[in-house]
C-alpha cells in the first residue's frame, strides 16, 4: 500500500524511517573506510617501516562489529536480507502482503527476544579490556543490542509505513496463535528430548523459509524457541555465540572483497578483462561463450557476491552475444552454470567462512579451490562446443594480431589483481584480509591513472552496498553459530556422527551423503549459512572417515554451488536471470544440460582428492 494513503502519523514513521536510514548508511560507510585505512596503515607500518602496530587490528576487530551490525540494519531497511521468494512469489498480492508482513513481524519477534540479552550481555563484557588499548569491551559489544534495536525500529517504521493496518493485525494474530500454541504446550515439548530438535530446527525453519522469512531470523527465531521452552538455557547464550560467530577478524575479509569487487566493476578492470577475452577467442564458434566462461573464473570471489560476478561480465557480453544469434535462455542458462563451476575460486567468501569455523586453513583452500573450479570449467566448454558444433550462431571476424596486444596491454593491469590477490594467500605473503586491503589500494591506483574511469560519486553508493551485502552475510553467520551451538549441545552432533560414520559403503557413501545434502542445502539456504550451520558437524565425521579438510570443503561448496544455480528453487538462477533480463522460463531447458556436466565433473572431483591435494 502506499505510504499517502495512510494517515499523518504513518507517513510521520515513513520519514522517520528515511532519516534514520540516512544516518546508518553515513555510519556504515564511514566504518567500511576506517577499516580499510586501519588494516593498510598496518601492512605499511609492518611491512614498509618494520614497526608493527599493535593496537590497530585490535581497534579493527572493535569496529568490525559496529560494522556487520549496522550493515544488517540497511540491509532490512533495503529488504536485501537473504530470503526464499519461490512460494510467497507465486501467490496473489493479497496474501502475499500478508505474508511479507508475517515474515518482518517474525523477525521483529527475534530481535524482541535477544534485545535485553543483548544488553545485559554488553554490561558484563565491561570486566574485559583489551589488552594493547585498554577499553572495556562493552564498547565493542554494545554494537549487538544496538544494532538489534535499530533492525527493530527500522522493521516497525516499515510495517507502520507500508502495510494497511488490517494487514498488520492479522500478520500479528498469526504469529500470537504460534506463539501462544507453543507456549502452551511447552510441559509437552518439555518431555520430547530431542524430537524437539525436529519440530524447531526442520519443521521451524523450513517452514519460515518457505513462507519468505529471512534466513537470519529463521535460524535465530528457531534457536530462540527451542532455548526457551525445551531448556533451562538463558537467552544470553544466543548473543554470546552470536559474537563469537560475527567478531572473528579473518571475516572482516568479506566487506574488504565486496568493496574490492566494486571497485574492479567502477574502474572498468573487468570489463578490459572481457574484452581481451573476447578478441582472443571470440572468432570461434560459440567463442564469446568460452569468454563467458573464462571471465567468470577470472572475476569470481573477488566482489563477495556471485550476483557482483555476473553483473560484472554479463552486461559487457551479452549484447554480442545476442547480436551473434544466441537465444536468452542459453545466455542466462551458461551464466548459472558458471556461477556454480566458480564457487571454489579464491578468493571465496564461502572457502573464508569454512576456514574460519572449521579450523582448515585458508590458504590451503585457496590452493584446492583453483584446480577443480578448472576441471568444471573445462566440462562446461564439452557442453558448449557440442551444443555449437553445427554452427548455430553467427560466426564473427577473427581480430587482428594488433588488435590483440592491444586488448591486452588494456587489460594486463586488471589480468594482474586476481593471480596477485592469490598467491599472496596461498604463499603466506598476508592474509586474506590484509591482501583485499592491497587490492583496494591498487584497484584505486590503477582506476585513477590507466583507466581513468573511476567515477568518485559511485563510491559512497558502493560502500553502503558494501556494508549492507556484508551485514547480511555476517548476521546469518552469527545466527547459524547459535543454532549450531543448540544442535551440538542437544547431542545431535553425537548422533548424527554415530549415523554418518554407520552408513555402508564407507567413504564413498558418506560423500555421495553429504554430496546430496548440501546441493539440497545450497538449494534453500544457499552457501554460508549452510557451511556455518553443518560445517562444525560434519567436517569431524570427514576426519573419521579419513578425507581430507581441504578435499571435503571443495566436494562441499561445489555441491552447494550446483543447488544454489538450479531451478525451481535455487535463488543464484533467479539472480542470473534478473541480470541477464531474462524470463527464468526461458533458460529451464538449456541449464539441465550444464548441470548434469557439473554434477558429472563434481563425481571425478569426489572420486580422485588429488584434484583438490595435489598442489597442497
Amino acid at each position: 500500500t502506499s505510504v499517502s494513503s495512510h494517515p499523518i502519523g504513518w507517513r510521520a514513521a515513513a520519514r522517520l524511517d528515511m532519516a534514520l536510514g540516512r544516518l546508518v548508511d553515513a555510519l556504515a560507510a564511514s566504518l567500511v573506510v576506517v577499516e580499510i585505512v586501519l588494516l593498510f596503515t598496518g601492512i605499511v607500518s609492518r611491512g614498509v617501516f618494520q614497526t608493527p602496530l599493535v593496537w590497530s587490528d585490535e581497534l579493527a576487530s572493535s569496529l568490525f562489529l559496529w560494522l556487520a551490525m549496522l550493515g544488517a540494519v540497511i540491509a532490512a531497511r533495503r529488504f536485501e536480507h537473504m530470503r526464499m521468494t519461490a512460494f510467497v512469489s507465486m501467490l496473489r498480492p493479497g496474501p502475499r502482503s500478508l505474508l511479507d508482513t508475517v515474515a518482518g513481524l517474525a523477525a521483529a519477534a527475534f530481535l524482541l527476544a535477544v534485545l535485553r540479552p543483548g544488553y545485559l550481555y554488553a554490561v558484563e563484557q565491561a570486566f574485559i579490556t583489551s589488552p594493547a588499548m585498554g577499553i572495556p569491551d562493552s564498547w565493542r559489544a554494545a554494537a549487538l543490542p544496538v544494532g538489534a534495536g535499530l533492525m527493530l525500529v527500522t522493521i516497525v517504521l516499515q510495517t507502520l509505513s507500508m502495510t494497511h493496518t488490517k494487514v498488520i493485525l492479522a500478520a500479528a494474530a498469526i504469529l500470537g496463535a504460534v506463539a501462544g500454541v507453543l507456549w502452551l504446550g511447552a510441559p509437552i515439548l518439555k518431555q520430547l528430548g530431542n524430537y524437539n530438535l525436529l519440530i524447531f530446527f526442520v519443521g521451524g525453519v523450513a517452514s519460515m523459509v518457505l513462507f519468505g522469512v529471512p534466513i537470519a531470523f529463521c535460524f535465530g527465531l528457531s534457536t530462540v524457541g527451542y532455548l526457551a521452552l525445551t531448556t533451562r538455557f538463558p537467552l544470553g547464550v544466543v548473543i554470546g555465540r552470536m559474537d563469537g560467530g560475527m567478531s572473528q577478524l579473518i571475516l572482516l575479509a568479506i566487506p574488504l572483497f565486496v568493496f574490492l569487487g566494486a571497485l574492479l566493476e567502477m574502474t572498468g578492470m573487468a570489463q578490459a578483462m572481457v574484452r581481451f577475452l573476447a578478441n582472443l577467442i571470440g572468432h570461434l564458434r560459440g567463442g564469446l561463450s568460452y569468454v563467458l566462461i573464462g571471465a567468470m573464473y577470472l572475476v569470481s570471489g573477488i566482489s563477495g557476491a556471485k550476483a557482483a560476478d555476473m553483473a560484472a561480465v554479463a552486461p559487457v557480453l551479452f549484447p554480442e552475444m545476442r547480436r551473434r544469434g544466441a537465444r536468452p535462455g542459453d545466455l542466462v542458462a551458461l551464466l548459472s552454470a558458471t556461477g556454480a563451476q566458480t564457487e571454489t575460486v579464491p578468493p571465496s567468501l564461502v572457502l573464508i567462512t569454512i576456514g574460519s569455523v572449521t579450523n582448515v586453513s585458508i590458504s590451503a583452500l585457496f590452493t584446492g579451490g583453483l584446480l577443480p573450479s578448472a576441471l568444471l570449467a573445462v566440462v562446461l566448454c564439452i557442453v558448449v562446443w557440442w551444443r555449437h558444433r553445427d554452427a548455430g550462431v553467427t560466426s564473427a571476424a577473427r581480430a587482428s594480431g594488433r588488435e590483440i596486444g592491444r586488448s591486452l596491454v588494456i587489460a594486463v593491469p586488471a589480468l594482474v589483481l586476481p593471480f596477485v590477490i592469490r598467491t599472496a594467500v596461498i604463499e603466506g605473503a598476508a592474509t586474506a584480509t590484509e591482501v583485499s586491503t592491497i587490492g583496494i589500494a591498487y584497484c584505486l591506483v590503477v582506476g585513477v591513472v590507466v583507466y581513468r574511469g573511476l567515477d568518485w560519486r559511485r563510491i559512497g553508493p558502493a560502500l553502503v552496498n558494501t556494508a549492507a551485502l556484508s551485514g547480511a552475510i555476517l548476521l546469518i553467520i552469527g545466527t547459524a553459530t547459535g543454532m549450531a551451538w543448540a544442535l551440538t549441545q542437544s547431542g545431535f552432533s553425537r548422533e548424527l556422527a554415530s549415523a554418518m560414520t554407520g552408513l555402508p559403503g564407507g567413504q564413498g557413501m558418506f560423500l555421495l551423503v553429504s554430496i546430496l545434502a548440501f546441493v539440497i542445502l545450497g538449494s534453500v539456504l544457499e552457501g554460508i549459512p549452510a557451511i556455518v550451520l553443518f560445517g562444525p558437524l560434519l567436517f569431524p565425521i570427514a576426519r573419521e572417515f579419513g578425507v581430507n579438510e581441504v578435499h571435503y570443503a571443495v566436494v562441499v561448496v561445489l555441491a552447494m554451488g550446483l543447488g544454489l544455480f538450479a531451478p525451481p528453487f535455487g535463488v543464484g538462477y533467479y539472480a542470473a536471470c534478473a541480470i541477464s533480463q531474462v524470463s527464468p522460463d526461458a533458460g529451464m531447458r538449456s541449464i539441465w544440460g550444464y548441470l548434469v556436466a557439473l554434477a558429472a565433473g563434481i563425481a571425478v572431483v569426489a572420486a580422485i582428492p588429488w584434484i583438490s591435494t595435489g598442489f597442497l
